[in-house]
């Protein structure tokens, strides 16, 4: 069956129909990782290794999947992970993405180098989202997006700290997306686009601008996301330590959560310096190669720290049950990365909507054959101790 007669069950269905209708070069920039994709490869793997204990005869005919974080009460232990450039994958991309979690009762996070404004991506709903930043080397930039994130609603700030320095994705050359100014990238660019007329007439025409929207007035000539990247490769820090996570705390007035958290040091460090959260991260295999799945480390990390702050999870989700495996590990909440794009580059903000939906009654199914009805109760005794 073609990928694009296909009825989606699953992120693998959506993946194969994204690989048929977008650009090879956005396509590899959203499915790709660093180096060999050792690490990518494994944040999925590394759940099918994971077993689950099978019990019958209890009552299950009640499961709640819903969780509090943060005072808040969503539906399920899961929200979308702020992924770059989301609006090139459908148009206004990050407004459909935050519409979808709306409908489901989940939290959005909004990428530093979306397409979509905060601004922009506020006017979706009147329901809060979280916002992504990075610590840029121009510490004004840092505090004006802040300020613009708290005069939108903003009260969560995600902030990435493993982008020290930019990590090597050989795809992205491959194909043109970083290095690739030759006329030869150039012209294999043009060919590529030229190859997908629907998506250049529901993104490429139909979705513009295709600018960075939260950067437009740091970039002001900027016409499309090449234009950015010499900026972005300008800004990133390497002298960033802890003693500007304390700053950053000081300034900041919502709730902080520290994402690329990936040992008990840095876990440790995170509370030290006052983050409300750690999201226990790989930066989806696109940074360091031949790191820790994210799956196999959560359990320390959570022993760690215990409930002095809260353990958010990301990396190689793509099903409800690597959810409730995570959950059941001690992570405190997960969030959904390339998932939620390659359904929205699928089929828009229905196919988000769908596969939100299908990962919550996978979560429900693990939980009833699992003998749990509320989400709570999920922990180490619904898996299968290794040998």
């Amino acid at each position: 069956m073609s990928s694009l007669n296909l009825v989606p069950a699953s992120t693998e269905d959506y993946r194969r129909i994204a690989e048929r209708k977008v650009p090879r070069f956005l396509f590899d920039y959203l499915d790709g990782g660093s180096y060999s994709e050792t690490t990518l490869r494994a944040n999925v793997s590394a759940y099918q290794d994971i077993t689950l204990k099978q019990t019958v005869l209890k009552d299950v005919s009640s499961v709640d999947t819903s969780v509090e974080l943060f005072g808040t009460t969503y539906s399920m232990p899961a929200g979308l992970a702020p992924i770059g450039m989301g609006g090139m994958f459908g148009a206004r991309g990050e407004l459909q993405a935050k519409a979808a979690s709306d409908a489901l009762n989940i939290p959005f996070v909004l990428s530093t180098v979306a397409i979509c404004s905060l601004e922009e991506v506020a006017q979706v709903s009147d329901k809060s989202f979280w916002f992504q930043l990075y610590m840029l080397r121009d510490r004004g930039a840092v505090q004006q997006m802040l300020q613009r994130a708290q005069n939108v609603g903003v009260d969560t700030l995600v902030f990435t700290v493993d982008l020290a320095v930019l990590g090597a994705r050989y795809r992205d050359k491959r194909n043109g997306l970083s290095g690739g100014t030759s006329l030869g990238g150039r012209l294999r660019t043009a060919l590529n686009l030229a190859s997908k007329p629907s998506w250049i007439k529901s993104v490429g025409l139909g979705g513009k601008p295709h600018t960075f929207g939260n950067l437009e007035e740091y970039v002001p000539n900027a016409s499309r996301p090449d234009d950015f990247q010499a900026w972005i490769t300008q800004q990133v820090d390497s002298t960033v330590t802890w003693k500007d996570i304390e700053w950053l705390r000081s300034i900041w007035p919502g709730k902080l959560i520290i994402k690329g958290i990936l040992t008990e040091e840095d876990a440790k460090q995170a509370v030290q310096v006052g983050a409300d959260g750690i999201v226990v991260s790989n930066h989806g295999g696109r940074q360091l190669d031949c790191v820790d799945a994210t799956i196999n480390v959560v359990s320390d990390i959570k022993s760690a720290v215990g409930d002095a702050t809260t353990v958010i999870l990301d990396g190689g989700i793509r099903s409800g049950q690597d959810i409730f495996k995570a959950y059941a590990l001690g992570a405190d909440f997960t969030l959904i990365g390339r998932s939620w794009v390659y359904a929205l580059a699928a089929g828009g903000q229905r196919a988000i909507t769908d596969l939100l939906a299908t990962f919550k009654a996978e979560i429900e199914i693990s939980m009833a054959l699992t003998g749990i009805t509320q989400s709570q109760d999920i922990d180490h005794r619904v898996l299968k101790a290794r040998a």
